[in-house]
């Protein structure tokens, strides 16, 4: 059911149309002066606006300006004679959804009305989506509050929205990816095409026609011409994964592609301008590879005219509490489940590993632990054996069964969920009750454990 605003200045025509919009099970507001119509506007929030052009004082226009400034999603239909078809043409080209003569069809209405009712439902829609991408790649949701990550969100908020060229520099699993599509999502081409290719994934024969497209007959089995994804990319993001497996002819294609923002396909002689941000990522230092000469010093200056530089996961531990909660989040939402809880001995093991592998290796883990543990309850043998026996040998002395000698496995247990609570509520930048939800428990609760205090020896 959609609310539909009708403004004409006479009686029986607003009669006529409303009688019509609410049989079609829709609620329909009529009115006779366009003046008071604008003033209800922001009080109704209309799906859709149908307004004749010539009326008394305001006009149609005014009605389709006001509309455009407070609801731009808000569709406008225009009624007009046909003696005024030009000015509800021009009406249109200011942005009016579209017209009807009088008099008019009440079929020809109807399905004017439905296909701007779709319109507008159509343009919502959309409107979420983009939202709801954007949020979702949002630089602020790369987790970790560590001052190495905080360094990287500062500069990601600053170059975001510029055509540098950018190179993304880190371990394999650190979220290299992830940071390129934030860049694209929270700059100007956000609404343009992001494409990602994997420069190691395809023989060297190949990478160069995926990259550029070739012309047909460029080479046996082209058998018709292939848009390459610098154009598929037009306006967008290209990003270059692991560029640093890309061999030194096709280095110098790509050099001659940044320097003129032109490319060739595969067999063609003409040249293509493009517009395309590059975003390139590399997990191997990229200088050790030009001292080997193995990558040419000139591209990757060209490459690195902005570089960030991805920390490996060893050296933030202190996000670990907050990765923890993200994958259990995940997890949550995948399966329809609450979420799931880790006890605190398992929480620590996970910082007395090293993550060769990274932040993926976490999620791994996470995954793992979440598929075999009992009771809604992750605990330390539903880790990866790696953790486990790192986890055992990183205790500086132990008694039978593993416990630390020297402190109670209460005192314990309340350091680490205090621990664990102070970084939850670092995430959700100081919420107690935001907290708590994500925490699984009460208010109640989450006071309860803030005030509590490991006993002293002496007591």
């Amino acid at each position: 059911m959609a609310k539909i605003v009708i403004i004409d200045d006479e009686p029986a025509m607003v009669e006529v149309i409303s009688t019509l919009i609410r049989d079609s099970g829709h609620d329909a507001f009529p009115f006779q002066s366009s003046k008071k119509a604008i003033e209800e506007l922001t009080t109704i929030s209309p799906h859709l606006v149908i307004a004749d052009i010539k009326m008394d004082n305001l006009d149609g226009f005014d009605v389709l300006r006001e509309c455009q400034e407070k609801f731009p999603q808000t569709p406008v239909i225009m009624i007009t004679g046909y003696a005024s078809v030009e000015t509800a043409v021009d009406a249109m080209k200011n942005g009016a959804y579209d017209y009807i003569t009088k008099p008019f069809k009440v079929d020809e209405l109807l399905l004017t009305v439905k296909r701007a009712l779709d319109y507008q439902a159509t343009v919502k829609e959309n409107t979420y989506l983009k939202k709801e991408l954007k949020q979702k790649y949002r630089f602020e949701n790369i987790v970790g509050t560590s001052p190495k990550m905080q360094a990287i969100y500062n500069l990601i908020a600053k170059v975001a929205n510029t055509d540098s060229t950018i190179l993304i520099q880190g371990e394999s699993g650190t979220g290299k990816e992830l940071v390129a599509r934030a860049l694209h999502f929270n700059s100007n081409r956000q609404h343009r095409p992001f494409v990602a290719i994997n420069c190691s994934a395809l023989p060297e024969n190949l990478l160069e026609s995926e990259l550029f497209g070739h012309k047909k007959g460029a080479f046996t089995g082209a058998v018709a011409d292939k848009l390459g994804l610098f154009e598929e990319a037009q306006e967008g993001t290209i990003f270059l994964d692991e560029i640093n497996s890309m061999n030194q002819q096709l280095q110098t294609k790509l050099l001659r592609v940044l320097q003129e923002r032109q490319i060739r396909r595969v067999g063609d002689t003409k040249s293509i301008t493009i517009n395309v941000r590059v975003v390139a990522a590399t997990n191997e230092p990229l200088q050790d590879k030009i001292k080997e000469g193995s990558f040419r010093e000139d591209l990757y200056y060209r490459l690195a005219v902005i570089p960030i530089e991805m920390p490996p996961l060893r050296d933030r531990l202190e996000d670990i509490a907050l990765l923890a909660n993200h994958f259990l989040q995940k997890n949550a939402a995948s399966t329809g489940r609450d979420p799931l809880k880790i006890e605190p001995l398992a929480l620590e093991a996970f910082s007395h590993y090293p993550w060769p592998g990274n932040v993926r290796e976490l999620e791994n883990a996470f995954e793992r632990a979440c598929a075999l543990c009992e009771d809604g309850v992750i605990r330390l043998h539903d880790l990866p054996p790696q953790i486990i026996e790192q986890s055992a040998s990183a205790r500086p002395a132990t008694a039978e069964g593993g416990m630390t000698v020297g402190q109670k496995l209460d005192d314990f247990i309340k350091i680490q969920e205090r621990a664990y609570i102070e970084e939850t509520l670092k995430y959700n930048s100081g919420s107690r009750e935001k907290a708590a939800s994500m925490l699984g428990v009460s208010m109640a609760t989450l006071y309860r454990k803030l005030d509590q205090r490991p006993k002293s020896k002496e007591s």
